[in-house]
């Protein structure tokens, strides 16, 4: 999901200074007092709030962009979308999931202890009410703002007699008609396949055809090659932008498709499927081959939920239930049309920049303006980089460097979500056709890119890489980057390690930390887990890295009992962490018992949190918030006080059981103090100063927006005003690697 966010304060002050810093930080380390201790080891299913229902609240919280005002139009149309889409998917995946449990009779194994039965209704209830303020939001609010503003989604009401009608009819018989083919329901043509997620209509017809049948029903089917937003020509158009749905345009013309019957009813409807891909690695010789065969049964699977026109007669809804074997808690009767993200089609085709957030330029950090030879940089001193507000070049151009210099030996890097046409993996085929050995580590099994994973994993075998797919049974989620050159009479190690995918369009949408380094032991360190992911061997100690599935969790349980006995011997103690999903029960009830053993506990988790603050004698202590802005919250972020220590890493796993026990992750030190100060602001300390962006998880697991009162702030708007400009910010080095005094002044986004 691409989020967005509010306008920028118009005087919101830059990165704060380090006296500000400090007193951040001796704020939040205030003294709290120990709570009457409940006991978690019993694991009481109250203190844990279902994963399914959680994100089911995170969309919620994206619905609600959609009707705030201060977001553009165009983005609050698009904020629209994304809510749609993500629905989608929950249904495609996490929904499914549940209904199989139910299906097949599975025991709960989740913390909360819902069952399967209980689950599946409590989503019906809390989805069918999100959908219907989903649709209340686009009918009520957004629709007539557009129309204010010349942009109209014309209703069938409004075609009408005339030009504008002649010219539809018209549309329809050139560009419609020839790719449609309705099925007429008798003996035989049974119900046909429907494709999952594809537009469907219901027709009621009378009459006797050419055969002599009388059938009542017929379906059709709209091929996904038809566009579902059609701009209409200014010689018709009402305004400057002016579209017809092609749900509107099959309505009004479906008689066409039965010529001399009378059409008594359409009605839109679409089907969603469990979309989940099922591969039994061990019993496979080729995960790819395995891969390629699933993709094809992904539009087949189990009917999860449906979607029909609010106008569908209760029979005809009642006949659609019978066909894909669903209950009326799947049904979902919607104003509009079935399929809302296909909206977001009209935010690319209405040239209105002043309906849609302002551009920016990342910048880039001054230490890499020094030399355009990036071995060069990086044996001066590590690189942090924040996208989006700063580029991702710099990645991009590191590699493309280690794909032409003659003394550059190996690259190895791990793949997971790149992007079609990826630069990433163009540089990649350039090293591999230059002689250089080239080892892509290539995870096919992330969610819905198997498709493009699979075609960048035929690319470089044909381009002579070596291609692996990770471990059976762990996905490869960790993002590594690892170039080994020779200097002089030895090798050396260039690394960058990251939060986020190596996909150039997504460092421009999502919030995440590369780090560059020349590091020795970071490099012994990443070369020993590609040696993991591509051979075979026991566990190697890592010196300065954790790892999933075997040191990332139990290191983290440590960190937090270090900070619990600090707290019980009176030490300033506290923990914060930026995170996507927080899930994982071990943590949680491990973040519980520090909370009653005072230690502070910030949490900024984006989407999914199991974790239920504010429940007195065991969350007291810990503060849960959620920003949704105009960029996807992404990194992971770990800190602890650690007794004035400051233990910090970054890393590439959400504190969740996946993440900890079945991928491969990796968690990276930030040691250097200005980088760490660095992390620590950009990511945690503004977050918890929003009054703007943040959402405040509640004991009862609603989400409550902060409004703290006075000036807003919104962090990532204070982001882009501190980092991201034309030109490298002149302050931010001094040649020797060491930060300047800044001089805080708002810049202007371009």
């Amino acid at each position: 999901m691409t989020a967005m966010e509010h306008p920028a304060p118009t005087e919101t002050p830059a990165t704060p200074t380090a006296a500000a810093v400090d007193a951040a930080k001796a704020q939040v380390l205030r003294a709290r007092q120990p709570t009457p201790a409940v006991d978690v080891t019993a694991a009481s299913a109250e203190l844990y709030i279902n994963r399914e229902l959680s994100l089911l609240e995170f969309n919620r919280r994206v619905l609600a962009q959609a009707q705030d005002p201060s977001v553009p139009l165009l983005e609050r149309l698009r904020f629209l979308t994304i809510c749609s889409s993500n629905l989608d998917e929950f249904f495609e995946i996490r929904v499914a999931g549940v209904k199989e449990q139910q299906r097949y009779n599975v025991a709960t194994q989740s913390p909360d202890q819902l069952s399967p039965i209980e689950l599946v209704r409590r989503i019906s209830e809390v989805a069918h009410e999100l959908v219907e303020q989903q649709y209340r939001v686009l009918n009520e609010e957004l629709l007539p703002a557009l129309e204010r503003e010349g942009i109209f989604v014309s209703r069938r009401e409004s075609f009408n007699e005339g030009p504008r009608m002649d010219w539809l009819r018209a549309h329809f018989q050139r560009e419609v008609l020839p790719v449609l083919t309705p099925v007429g329901l008798d003996p035989a043509h049974p119900f046909p396949r429907v494709l999952n997620k594809s537009l469907n209509f219901a027709v009621t017809v009378e009459g006797v055809d050419a055969f002599g049948r009388d059938c009542d029903y017929a379906v059709v089917q709209a091929p996904r090659s038809l566009p579902r937003v059609v701009r209409l020509p200014p010689e018709i158009a009402r305004g400057p932008y002016d579209f017809a749905l092609l749900s509107s345009i099959i309505h009004e013309n479906v008689g066409e498709l039965f010529p001399g019957m009378k059409v008594t009813g359409c009605y839109q409807f679409r089907l969603t499927r469990n979309s989940e891909l099922w591969v039994e690695e061990e019993e496979v010789d080729d995960i790819l081959h395995a891969l390629e065969g699933e993709l094809t049964r992904r539009n087949w699977g189990d009917s999860v939920r449906l979607e029909v026109a609010d106008n569908c007669p209760p029979q005809i809804r009642t006949f659609l239930q019978e066909q894909f074997d669903l209950k009326a808690e799947d049904v979902y009767q919607v104003n509009g049309p079935v399929n809302v993200s296909r909206l977001a089609r009209i935010y690319d085709l209405v040239d209105r920049a002043d309906l849609k957030y302002p551009p920016f330029v990342p910048s880039t950090p001054r230490a890499l303006s020094y030399s355009t030879d990036m071995f060069e940089t990086l044996r001066r001193g590590d690189v942090l980089l924040h996208h989006p507000y700063e580029s991702f070049a710099p990645v991009l151009e590191l590699l493309r460097q280690a794909a032409k210099d003659p003394e550059v030996l190996a690259i190895k890097q791990t793949l997971y979500r790149t992007g079609n046409d990826s630069p990433i993996v163009n540089a990649l085929i350039d090293a591999a056709q230059a002689g250089k050995e080239v080892t892509a580590v290539v995870e096919l099994r992330a969610r819905f890119d198997e498709a493009a994973n699979i075609d960048l994993a035929t690319r470089l075998q044909n381009a002579g890489a070596n291609v692996l797919y990770g471990i059976v049974g762990y996905k490869a989620h960790a993002k590594m980057l690892h170039i080994v050159r020779r200097e002089g009479k030895g090798l050396r190690y260039y690394t960058h390690l990251g939060t986020g995918n190596y996909h150039v369009k997504t460092a421009r949408a999502y919030t995440d930390f590369g780090y560059m380094t020349a590091s020795r032991e970071i490099g012994e360190d990443v070369h020993k887990i590609f040696l993991q992911l591509t051979g075979l061997g026991r566990v190697t100690k890592l010196k300065r890295l954790l790892q999933s599935p075997f040191t990332l969790q139990s290191r983290l349980m440590e960190l937090i009992d270090e900070e619990i006995e600090h707290a019980k011997a009176g030490r300033p103690a506290r923990i914060a962490a930026k995170l996507n999903s927080l899930s994982e029960p071990g943590i949680i009830a491990a973040l519980y018992k520090a909370s009653q053993a005072g230690v502070s506990v910030d949490l900024l988790v984006r989407g999914v949190c199991g974790l239920r603050p504010g429940v007195p004698g065991v969350s007291e202590n810990i503060q849960v918030r959620s920003i949704i802005g105009r960029f996807l919250e992404h990194s992971r972020v770990y800190y602890f006080h650690a007794n004035g220590a400051e233990v910090m890493y970054c890393s590439s796993a959400d504190w969740m059981n996946r993440n900890f026990f079945r991928r491969v992750e990796v968690a990276f030190p930030i040691e250097d103090p200005v980088l760490k100060q660095r992390v620590f602001v950009e990511a945690i300390g503004g977050s918890l100063e929003d009054n703007t962006q943040a959402w405040v998880l509640q004991p009862d697991a609603t989400y409550v927006r902060s409004s703290g009162g006075g000036k807003g702030r919104a962090a990532q708007a204070q982001l882009l005003a501190a980092l991201s400009e034309k030109q490298p910010p002149a302050d931010a080095d001094d040649g020797n690697g060491k930060p300047k005094k800044k001089k805080h002044r708002h810049r202007d986004l371009m």
